[in-house]
């Protein structure tokens, strides 16, 4: 796209919204601290680089089987520097404890050191790229169908310490990087079929956090994460969204609400304001969850459109991190971090755009016309203009070019691997 048509788009929709109360570069700066995690699971469809990797558990499923799937750490980094080149602005990433550099050697979940992280840790400082964390129990030979709620100690007290060594790993992450790694705890523990022991698997998992979170770190922050249900678990799931909003609640841990793990019909959006009275922090994992969790790649759709302006309208861009979640291998791997960063991008240019004070005024002046009226307006004012100006400042791909390029990237890698 032409540089002087983008400019004269960008000036035509800067004054447009300097008419409802919005200054546009100021939403841009805004943008620029705009930060996503990118979850480097999208490049090797959750596999990690474990010696004794078995294949995928826990309710997890990756499907499709296009070519060029990274294989090795040096591939994965490869990719995702490819993919960041073409999203504007600089973003952080999201590791599993099982992409550690392992160097060949058998570690167990329950051996992890930071040292196995290491190179990671000095990848990121290299490429401006700070990391985030997660535990992994899933696809491991002691996950079954229960791991921080098992009944068995031996197996319980495996998981337990895992995460406190995850918690170790993200702690050296945070004080290498100068911020906080933020480290998410998200375990599958669950039922097929009906079980009458709710109370037993919860409060074994209450003990096994309390165990966990028992160390306090400065350079880290904890997270947890609910599901409604995995993959061959439906009938029970012990970390619950209820469960872990208690416990979020009265032991001040930040909240992690993924866009994919609640009923269809439920808006995570109206979650925001609720969690922001009780808990210091959130943590997104947007994906697009087509038939619940799903994990389809993030697109401009209308859930995610609502959930980012209901962050501005709840004026916590400082108190909200934003990971993505997907995993999507029936489609050019690449391609679909970049289109599910700029969609989730996309979407908050429009909600930053909104003419919220104005909004705001007939609302409080019980002008419900004039809201609703304004409201069906914006949709329509060119905040497309806005993000090309954006693109062109960060020096990446404006519009659709992207595509051809990463075509380009596709066609290279795949004949070598």
């Amino acid at each position: 796209m032409k540089e002087e048509l983008i400019n004269k788009a960008y000036e035509i929709a800067k004054e447009r919204y300097a008419a409802v109360g919005v200054d546009t570069e100021k939403v841009m700066e805004t943008m620029q601290n705009f930060h996503l995690s990118l979850h480097c699971w999208q490049a090797d469809d959750v596999t990690g680089f474990e010696v004794q990797a078995g294949s995928l558990t826990g309710g997890i499923q990756a499907t499709g089987n296009y070519p060029g799937k990274a294989r090795n750490i040096d591939e994965l980094r490869a990719d995702i520097l490819k993919a960041a080149s073409y999203i504007p602005g600089t973003h952080r990433l999201n590791l599993h404890e099982i992409y550690g550099d392992f160097q060949g050697k058998v570690v167990d979940r329950d051996e992890v050191e930071p040292e196995h992280f290491k190179s990671w840790i000095e990848w990121g400082k290299e490429n401006n790229m700070k990391l985030d964390f997660n535990s992994t129990s899933f696809s491991h030979p002691k996950s079954g169908d229960l791991s921080l709620a098992n009944p068995d100690e031996g197996i319980r007290n495996f998981w337990i310490e895992h995460t406190k060594r995850c918690r170790a790993v993200a702690e050296e992450m945070g004080k290498a990087q100068g911020d906080p790694c933020i480290m998410n705890l998200w375990v599958h523990d669950g039922s097929k079929d009906i079980t009458v022991n709710r109370m037993k698997y919860r409060a074994l998992l209450k003990d096994s956090l309390d165990q966990i979170f028992a160390t306090e770190y400065k350079n880290m922050k904890d997270c947890i994460e609910s599901k409604v249900f995995g993959i061959g678990l439906e009938s029970y799931t012990v970390g619950s969204n209820d469960f872990y909003i208690g416990y979020g609640a009265k032991n001040n841990k930040m909240i992690t609400l993924d866009t994919g793990h609640f009923h269809p019909t439920e808006s995570v959006a109206d979650k925001v304001s609720s969690l922001l009275l009780y808990v210091p922090e959130l943590m997104l994992h947007v994906s697009r969850p087509v038939r619940w969790d799903s994990d389809h790649v993030t697109i401009m759709d209308d859930p995610t459109m609502e959930l980012f302006s209901e962050i501005v309208r709840c004026n916590a861009l400082d108190r909200v991190h934003y990971g993505l979640d997907y995993f999507d291998a029936s489609i050019n791997r690449i391609g679909a971090y970049v289109i599910g960063s700029r969609a989730a991008q996309k979407c908050m240019v429009r909600a930053l755009l909104e003419p919220i004070a104005k909004l705001r005024e007939y609302e409080a002046n019980g002008q419900g016309f004039q809201r609703l009226a304004l409201l069906e307006e914006e949709k329509a004012l060119p905040w497309n203009a806005v993000w090309d100006m954006f693109c062109l400042k960060n020096n990446v791909p404006v519009g659709e070019e992207f595509i051809a390029e990463v075509e380009k990237y596709e066609a290279e890698v795949t004949s070598k691997r």
